[in-house]
């Protein structure tokens, strides 16, 4: 192809003809004019021709990727690409390395030599906006010839046929992580505080030890005192092993963003706080993403790679445009749990959603298992719903619509809880904590 280089050449060639011939006048006849330009013309098409050839075929060049290949919204990671030159002569031009938009990859063009034989690093940089997996899309190569004249590039075909596939898989962004350390320490001190006080709800027996001036004597284990000729004590610690099950809803209602994110990426947020927790309390979490199908399941893992697992099902899911099938909900959860667990449904509390397919299903749910609905709601809903005073007509209104929006809310809680169910409906920016403050309550009532 080529450049703007040639036209400029052939437009300074004939302005100088021109006013060669305006400077000769009728000395000399305007035939050699003629004869001028078309051998202008001539020599910058052989000068173009032979920079085109001269230029490094693209197809020689063999490429390659190595970098991250997983990364958490909001973080930054680069991946690098290899071009190795396989021609006898270097090559000259531009590398565009193109992503999908929402990898946010930065810089989208290079300029770059590679001498025959050799090989360089191009790196991008990627600051991915969405979570999911981010495809690299196309390298497109433009070699250029020597004098800058003309230049070789890639097809659309020959370019899809010579990139390297590769893809980083984007980790929801795990921002409730800076509650984890207060409810860690929370849970160490209802272990201690468990201990200390001897045998309670939630708790099962955990060791001997030798009595000591002011433990209860209730607590002496005389068959074990008989054993060892010596005083013991029993002491307890809060149950372990029990069962934990965050349900994701993936439906329509899922795609409603709060604040400046969907509703489905807060209940991943809030579900991998509350499993961090879970797991360092050892008990044992599972995860279900359901709409109309079984979008992500991971049960029975290691507390070692949970969080790893949990984030890889989670980083593909994407909010479905369907009605979420509840009965679907309820007997997988039924079919995957035979002994009793905690159920934490992470969903939103509308009326048409739940009423008409979620509370039909409840009592079979709730008859084996502790349910938990666990809804977020943008907080700006409660500010909206408070009338201050100068204000205006349109605000009365829009006053009036969120007071509405949160009576129902509360019409659908009180509906749930008359079915046995707990919720917890917290606005966005302590959504997680307060879901995992219900778990801790409820581990240290001992009603999991």
């Amino acid at each position: 192809m080529i450049t703007w280089r040639p036209a400029a050449l052939v437009a300074a060639g004939t302005l100088l003809l021109a006013l060669a011939g305006i400077a000769a006048g009728d000395a000399v006849g305007g035939g050699w004019l003629w004869l001028g330009a078309a051998v202008l013309l001539a020599g910058v098409a052989a000068a173009c021709a032979v920079d085109y050839f001269a230029a490094v075929p693209p197809r020689a060049l063999d490429l390659s990727r190595s970098g991250h290949q997983s990364l958490w919204l909001g973080d930054t990671g680069s991946v690098e690409l290899t071009i190795r030159n396989g021609a006898d002569r270097p090559f000259v031009g531009r590398v565009r390395d193109a992503w999908v938009p929402s990898a946010g990859a930065f810089p989208a063009e290079q300029e770059v030599r590679i001498e025959p034989g050799r090989a360089v690093k191009l790196t991008t940089s990627l600051t991915p906006t969405r979570r999911g997996d981010r495809p690299a899309v196309r390298v497109t190569l433009r070699s250029h010839g020597p004098l800058r004249l003309m230049y070789r590039q890639t097809t659309r075909r020959t370019a899809d046929a010579m990139t390297p596939s590769w893809r980083v898989r984007v980790y929801p962004a795990f921002t409730s992580r800076r509650f984890l350390p207060e409810k860690v320490a929370r849970l160490r001190v209802l272990d201690g505080s468990v201990v200390t006080r001897g045998r309670g709800q939630g708790t099962e027996f955990d060791t001997l030890r030798e009595y000591v001036v002011g433990d209860d004597v209730r607590s002496i284990d005389w068959r074990g005192s008989a054993r060892r000729s010596d005083v013991v004590v029993r002491t307890w610690r809060p149950e372990r092993d029990r069962r934990l099950v965050c349900v994701l809803d993936t439906g329509r209602t899922s795609a409603t963003r709060i604040g400046d994110e969907p509703r489905l990426d807060a209940a991943m947020d809030a579900a991998l706080l509350l499993a961090s927790v879970a797991a360092r309390a050892d008990d044992r979490v599972d995860l279900l993403a359901v709409d109309t199908t079984v979008r992500a399941s991971v049960t029975n893992v290691d507390k070692s790679t949970l969080l790893w697992r949990l984030v890889t099902a989670m980083a593909p899911l994407q909010p479905a445009l369907v009605e979420t099938d509840f009965g679907l909900v309820a007997g997988e959860v039924l079919r995957r749990e035979r002994k009793r667990a905690l159920v934490v449904l992470f969903t939103a509390l509308e009326p048409g959603a739940l009423g008409d397919g979620l509370l039909p299903v409840l009592p079979q749910l709730a008859a084996k298992h502790r349910v938990v609905v666990a809804a977020v709601h943008d907080p700006e809903l409660s500010r909206m719903a408070r009338v201050r005073p100068g204000a205006t007509p349109a605000d009365v209104y829009a006053a009036a619509a969120a007071q509405r929006t949160l009576a129902e809310r509360e019409r659908v809680s009180a509906a749930l809880r008359r079915h046995g169910v707990e919720v917890v409906d917290a606005p966005a920016d302590v959504f997680a904590s307060r879901v995992t403050d219900h778990y801790l309550a409820l581990k240290t009532s001992g009603r999991l």
